[in-house]
């Protein structure tokens, strides 16, 4: 599908020098001489590669439509970690430096989507919030007062979060999965 160049917002993957590009950040400029344009920050999906590019409006560029699949974790064995479509049930093998430091987040069965571009995954997308088991957290320090800051905690996973001074270790608490953040306490369930 041909787009004008002025038309690329964040999240529009487009084809360009022969390559597969993400729009991480798009900005209309209107100079006082010449014509606009959109001044676009792309990322490589294949490489990871990083180019600002000015596209203006009376250029097209092909915007990728990626195929996007649902796949359940399975386990990870060495490097790869291993992932089963849920409609066909093939397996998938991911290497983990491919899904990148949010490998952390992944929990037996927990389904994901996987971006395909003629059938080659480019990109996985977790769940936006996770509920984790607090491993450690410092103790409240008396008279600390609940505005004062957040404190480091160390989840089962082994990922370190800031959480509130009232967070202990052994309980479970929702974490952003893109941000590292703490959200809020888990229901008991």
């Amino acid at each position: 599908m041909r787009i004008n160049g002025n038309e690329i917002k964040p999240g529009n993957v487009i084809e360009h020098k022969n390559s597969l590009w993400v729009a991480v950040k798009s900005n209309a400029v209107k100079p006082g001489k010449g014509g606009a344009f959109n001044q676009v920050e792309l990322k490589n999906l294949l490489d990871g590669s990083k180019l600002n590019e000015r596209f203006r409006a009376s250029e097209n560029v092909e915007k990728v439509r990626l195929e996007q699949k649902d796949f359940q974790y399975l386990y990870a064995e060495g490097d790869a970690l291993v992932f089963m479509d849920m409609e066909s049930y093939e397996q998938l093998q991911l290497q983990r430096d491919f899904v990148g430091e949010r490998a952390a987040f992944l929990q037996d069965g927990m389904t994901i989507t996987v971006e395909l571009y003629e059938e080659r995954p480019i990109g996985v997308s977790l769940p936006d919030q996770v509920t984790l088991e607090v491993a450690e957290a410092e103790p409240v320090v008396r008279g600390q007062t609940a505005a004062s800051s957040y404190k480091p905690a160390l989840m089962e996973n082994g990922v370190r979060v800031m959480v509130p001074p009232f967070i202990s270790a052994g309980e479970r608490i929702v974490v952003d999965t893109n941000e590292l953040t703490y959200v809020k306490r888990a229901e008991q369930g």
